[in-house]
């Protein structure tokens, strides 16, 4: 791992996640933690730099769907506890699981737009599930 990738794990860490946490707080009354498999993007700058927007962007979208009303916000509340993010090397082993409170996801975030979950396809995992 080279400089530039502990740089933006640093940002992602203490900027970037704790603000994706607030704003799920925002949107649905509960900050909901983000663990990332460092060690997955330790040598991937492009899936470094693509993490916010695949997943977390996503997600957000995905749960103000799902939000929009006291029943939603209380559903998340109650069933979402944690969101796990894992950086893969190509779209046969991206795999997006929801149990036991936990929404797993795993991308190849240096695919881009390609190597992601779209957020319809995360609010209809979550629908099924809450």
């Amino acid at each position: 791992m080279g400089l530039n990738e502990r740089r933006k794990i640093k940002e992602l860490q203490e900027i970037t996640f704790p603000m994706r946490v607030k704003e799920i707080q925002e949107i649905c009354g509960a900050p909901i933690p983000y663990e990332v498999d460092w060690d997955s993007l330790s040598d991937d700058m492009e899936g470094l730099n693509f993490i916010d927007n695949l997943s977390c962007h996503r997600l957000n979208m995905a749960l103000r769907g799902i939000c929009q009303d006291n029943l939603g916000k209380e559903a998340v509340r109650e069933g979402l506890k944690k969101i796990k993010l894992k950086n893969v090397r190509d779209k046969g082993a991206m795999k997006m699981t929801f149990e036991g409170g936990v929404l797993e996801m795993h991308c190849a975030y240096a695919l881009r737009t390609e190597g992601m979950f779209r957020d319809d396809a995360i609010r209809k995992l979550l629908l099924e599930k809450l």
